[in-house]
């Protein structure tokens, strides 16, 4: 994992042009790495609301054609709730790559991924990207 991309990293550089800074809850969204295995996570934070979401879609579907993204992974970590609306745009998402894999989901998340059968359009695991 030497290509790690941390908040430090200039938005224009080669591994991505999406410029996460602008998103309109600043901060939240954050991209780990970017390229054929893309990461992005909340920073331990809750997913912003569903208001959000559709903003968050564009620049995400931008992500992974910029990057030419195969995988994405969504870091959950420190995560308790993620609204309806995520999880339709994370479904959204799996049509548009090859697999989405959910990093650290909480024992909530989990019991909703299960009862909703989410689950089986991901892969769970637990990881660590810091």
């Amino acid at each position: 994992m030497d290509d790690i991309v941390f908040d430090d990293v200039d938005p224009t550089s080669e591994d991505s042009s999406v410029d996460l800074r602008n998103l309109k809850d600043p901060g939240v969204l954050k991209v780990y790495k970017t390229g054929e295995f893309t990461v992005v996570g909340f920073q331990g934070q809750n997913v912003p609301t569903d208001a959000c979401i559709a903003f968050y879609r564009d620049e995400l579907l931008k992500l992974i054609d910029e990057c030419h993204c195969k995988v994405l992974g969504f870091d959950l970590t420190g995560v308790v709730l993620i609204p309806s609306g995520m999880l339709g745009l994370m479904t959204t998402l799996r049509k548009k790559v090859d697999r989405v894999e959910l990093y650290n989901p909480s024992p909530d998340i989990r019991e909703v991924l299960f009862l909703s059968r989410l689950e089986q359009l991901f892969e769970i695991k637990d990881a660590s990207f810091k």
